[in-house]
């Protein structure tokens, strides 16, 4: 795995540490990196509906 150092604003921050806080998640890397393929999948979605256009 590629290792990134990336800058969050304070509220985004405090939402992570609340996701990792309610054990929704183990890590700030487990969210992002699913967050990361949410926002892939729903953009092979547009581009799908793109082509159906």
């Amino acid at each position: 795995m590629t290792r990134q150092s990336i800058s969050f604003t304070e509220p985004n921050d405090e939402w992570l540490k609340a996701q990792i806080e309610s054990k929704e998640y183990s890590s700030k890397s487990e969210i992002i990196n699913d967050l990361v393929r949410q926002a892939r999948k729903q953009q092979r979605e547009i581009d799908w509906l793109k082509t159906k256009l």
